[in-house]
């Protein structure tokens, strides 16, 4: 007999639908964002979550098949990449590590900090950090981060040419703004290759299975170099992930979390496992709401809490 090693393990499947279900019901309060016409088409009921422990039980429920646009949920991963290519020191002297008072696309925030993004986790600090991804052009750079991430999570992410064409035709005039104020204090090179790949990387895409399997690559690295490098970028989602919301976050669940405007949302349970989920409607600070509502009850019940 097989001894269960995850407390994620524990979990009965009808209590998994149970809360599902009802996360379904409270993803009606949120919204899709309508600013980019492709994203806002996606359906309010389109729900999947995918639970993998370390003991290897994977437990599902929804649509789990379906693919959507990793969005922001990706930046953990080019954090991971680039300490991973280039160094802390490299990475760090281009982006903080504190998190934001303001919105993730906040202007006003980067102005305040005098042109250095805050953390890695919102628009400015992923536009940065797409900047020092190696490769000749956007394209390149983003094929060199998707092989690589392909190959550490053992998934099958692929770029979402459709998605990328309907950002290209409303351009975020906020993040042109972002890159080009990182021009001018230094910490971006040329603004337009900056966000051409950050825009294609926000584009990776997958379903629950693949976003789950991401990250186990932050759960189960343990070789000296790279189980630092997980370690940092656990830490900053568990400070940053969730953006003003990580605070509130961090004390009712105590999960290192990362959401994405696409309603792709991520856990991680250090020593226990992962959690991808699925749910397009968004809260006023841009996370899923029904993600926000299932990971907590499987925390609470399960007792998951880092500080625990």
């Amino acid at each position: 007999m097989k001894i269960s090693t995850s407390k994620l393990s524990s979990l009965q499947p009808e209590q998994l639908a149970a809360w599902a279900k009802e996360a379904m019901n409270r993803s009606k309060s949120g919204q899709i964002p309508a600013y980019i016409p492709l994203l806002a088409r996606a359906d309010r009921q389109g729900f999947a979550v995918q639970i993998r422990a370390i003991d290897g039980q994977i437990m599902s429920w929804g649509s789990i098949a379906q693919t959507f646009p990793l969005m922001s949920a990706v930046k953990p991963f080019v954090l991971l990449y680039l300490l991973c290519e280039l160094g802390e020191k490299r990475v760090f002297d281009c982006v903080g590590c504190e998190p934001s008072e303001l919105p993730f696309n906040s202007l006003t925030q980067l102005e305040i900090d005098r042109g250095k993004p805050r953390n890695p986790m919102i628009n400015s600090g992923a536009i940065a950090l797409a900047s020092l991804i190696p490769g000749q052009n956007a394209v390149a750079r983003c094929q060199n981060l998707l092989d690589w991430l392909n190959q550490q999570a053992n998934s099958l992410l692929f770029v979402d040419e459709l998605m990328l064409d309907s950002v290209k035709t409303n351009p975020n005039q906020n993040n042109w703004n972002l890159a080009l104020k990182m021009v001018e204090s230094g910490y971006v090179q040329n603004s337009e290759i900056a966000l051409e790949t950050y825009n294609r990387v926000c584009c990776l895409s997958g379903n629950v299975e693949d976003l789950a399997k991401l990250g186990m690559v932050l759960v189960n690295n343990g070789d000296r170099p790279m189980g630092e490098n997980c370690r940092t970028v656990k830490a900053l989602m568990a400070t940053c992930g969730l953006y003003e919301a990580s605070g509130r976050f961090a004390l009712r669940v105590g999960l290192p979390a990362k959401s994405g405007v696409s309603g792709a949302m991520l856990s991680v349970i250090p020593g226990q496992g992962a959690i991808g989920f699925y749910s397009p409607p968004l809260d006023k600070e841009g996370n899923s709401v029904g993600g926000l509502f299932l990971l907590e009850q499987i925390a609470k019940t399960l007792r998951l809490s880092v500080f625990d």
